[in-house]
């Protein structure tokens, strides 16, 4: 990719975020030009009137998860380069956006460094990949698992697992589903240990993120 005059288009709901890649990208790169987006309805909106080189976008907005208009980026602008960077733990979800269509994936508990040598990849090469995703990329060909975790639970843990996605409380799972309290704590704990996660909020982004494909 030419660095002649990069076009950026930053997409994250929270302002900081984006000014804190922005000055990043800055100390690498003198002629560039930032588009900004707190949403993804601007972002589609953005995306049909300025051609862009790289996309650096967040996983989820408060209007939505962005996995679902990957394919709507792609179809607008087939030459984009996307790096996802998230508070998604890479393990568990980078494969699955990958899988998707996008050329990179970064975790905003990184590193200066690493988000410096991120940059410089997507700008150099088109893509880039931790040691650990490049590592989950080739495993998934003989795992499925890898691609979505939530296929190692049994049809009534997913439906447990659904039901704590959406809020419920262990007594208004056992209630629901005609068990007792104390089955529904044992459910919760082994979809915790299949998962390996530790809380409710890891398991709602799972489910919200793999849930689609685990049916």
């Amino acid at each position: 990719m030419s660095t002649n005059e990069l076009k950026f288009l930053l997409a994250d709901d929270h302002l900081i975020v984006r000014q804190g890649m922005q000055f990043v990208i800055e100390d690498l790169y003198e002629d560039t030009i930032f588009s900004h987006v707190s949403n993804m309805k601007q972002l589609v909106d953005i995306l049909q009137q300025n051609m862009v080189d790289i996309l650096i976008l967040d996983a989820q907005f408060p209007d939505g998860v962005s996995l679902s208009i990957i394919p709507e980026i792609k179809r607008i602008q087939p030459q984009i380069k996307i790096l996802i960077f998230t508070s998604f733990e890479e393990e568990n979800f980078s494969l699955k956006f990958i899988e998707a269509g996008v050329n990179g994936f970064l975790s905003k508990l990184s590193e200066e460094d690493e988000i410096r040598n991120a940059i410089q990849s997507m700008v150099e090469k088109g893509h880039y990949f931790s040691p650990l995703t490049q590592k989950l990329i080739e495993l998934s060909k003989y795992n499925p698992l890898l691609t979505n975790p939530l296929l190692q639970l049994s049809e009534r843990e997913l439906e447990i697992a659904k039901m704590y996605a959406k809020g419920y409380g262990n007594l208004e799972i056992a209630n629901e589903l005609s068990l007792k309290q104390n089955t529904v704590s044992t459910f919760k704990k082994r979809i915790f240990e299949k998962l390996n996660i530790n809380s409710l909020i890891e398991l709602a982004d799972l489910v919200k993120i793999h849930s689609d494909s685990s049916m």
